[in-house]
């Protein structure tokens, strides 16, 4: 198994964070915080995640900045996202195809959102990401080790 680093944004309720711990728990994974870091060297790896909430439609800005100025071209890469509506990751896809990536899969789960107008009825997905969330993010990334 080769080196693995997760690059992620996770704010409001933490829920990407749960899943990237999640996933890394147990095996020797870096976690790069895309607000806090602008930049690294990405060579080293051998695969290389992106996670974010999904924000109208699309990964947070941090994440595709960072995909897009330091993911070495042809990497193996996937996706961890949380959603409160609509998941995807095709914003990330996109960034990730100029650098000639291989996508390997990418896994998605609701996650607690009080966004907006959410905030007024005590928000959407309460408990999401939940303990059955976390398992199958586990069970899909040793499924790409």
């Amino acid at each position: 198994m080769g080196k693995t680093a997760i690059v992620y944004h996770s704010s409001h309720h933490g829920n990407t964070k749960k899943l990237v711990e999640a996933v890394a728990q147990g095996h020797d994974v870096t976690l790069i915080d895309a607000a806090a870091q602008k930049q690294a060297d990405m060579g080293q790896y051998d695969l290389i995640g992106f996670a974010s909430g999904i924000y109208g439609g699309s990964f947070h800005p941090d994440v595709l900045d960072f995909a897009r100025k330091n993911l070495p071209e042809g990497k193996r890469v996937f996706f961890l996202y949380t959603y409160a509506g609509l998941g995807g990751a095709k914003s990330i896809a996109a960034a990730v195809r100029e650098k000639s990536a291989a996508v390997a899969g990418e896994f998605g789960c609701k996650g607690f959102n009080t966004f907006g107008p959410f905030k007024l009825v005590g928000g959407t997905s309460k408990g999401h990401p939940d303990q059955a969330d976390l398992e199958n993010a586990r069970r899909f990334f040793e499924g790409l080790l």
